[in-house]
């Protein structure tokens, strides 16, 4: 049995209890490099032998799951934050289900959340934004057309960035280019969670200098939109007169 595991966004108390165990039971973990906190790996058993997947070709990866089943060990796949998101994990999923090696996906805390919470930012404010776009600036790896940046911005939500760090320049000019204001509220979240993490803050138009001034080349969050802003609606589910499954709304003394 493979189990992928999602490694959370950094901080090592933020794996999951589930992701824990399956780390002290472990007999082969596949890590995915430095974007893991080392120190999760210190929860394996002496007897665990572990590898670092940065050094390693899919072919290689798949290889060690193969032989690991074929001695009956307990393999963990650790990823970084949760594996749905920029994991590749498809492709390892594919390969086993061909070798008719079983596998689970135990989910983590993504990134962009441990962000959030770095930033003290709610993603769907009132008013502002109720849709979060998470995608990443085209690179040496091409996106689909129509999910282009420009055509993204369009939306004006709330837009996490992953895999965008060392693309800022063109991050800038796409997301002007698809009618995002240049004083649209914007942060560069490095490494959020972990002990050395680094929260930036700016505006769009100063984007790839705030970085630059930072140091920030790499292992970075892009978070774009107004919702980094101290303007919104409140939510209606608290109002006083909203009425819920829970709870009757209440009228104002005004009313009839």
């Amino acid at each position: 049995m493979v189990h992928f595991v999602g490694a959370g966004p950094g901080a090592p108390d933020l794996i999951t209890v589930r992701g824990q165990a399956l780390l002290k039971e472990a007999d082969i973990i596949i890590y995915a490099g430095s974007l893991v906190n080392k120190e999760l790996l210190e929860a394996a058993p002496s007897h665990c032998r572990i590898y670092n997947s940065a050094l390693m070709t899919l072919e290689e990866v798949v290889d060690v799951m193969i032989q690991g089943e074929k001695e009956e060990k307990k393999i963990v796949r650790l990823h970084t934050g949760d594996p749905c998101l920029y994991g590749a994990i498809r492709e390892q999923m594919d390969r086993l289900e061909e070798e008719g090696i079983s596998y689970e996906v135990c989910p983590g805390v993504s990134s962009f959340c441990g962000a959030a919470a770095s930033l003290q930012a709610e993603y769907t404010l009132p008013g502002i934004s109720q849709t979060v776009i998470i995608t990443r600036m085209e690179g040496r790896t091409p996106v689909p057309e129509r999910e282009k940046l420009r055509s993204l911005a369009a939306h004006q939500s709330t837009m996490v960035l992953f895999l965008s760090t060392g693309l800022l320049v063109q991050v800038r000019e796409e997301l002007l280019a698809g009618g995002l204001a240049p004083d649209t509220p914007c942060a560069i979240c490095y490494k959020a969670t972990w002990e050395d993490e680094k929260i930036v803050r700016g505006v769009l138009d100063e984007l790839p200098e705030l970085a630059e001034r930072a140091g920030i080349r790499k292992t970075a969050l892009i978070v774009v939109g107004k919702v980094l802003e101290s303007e919104y609606e409140l939510s209606r589910l608290y109002a006083a007169e909203f009425t819920t499954e829970f709870r009757q709304g209440r009228k104002d003394e005004g009313q009839k």
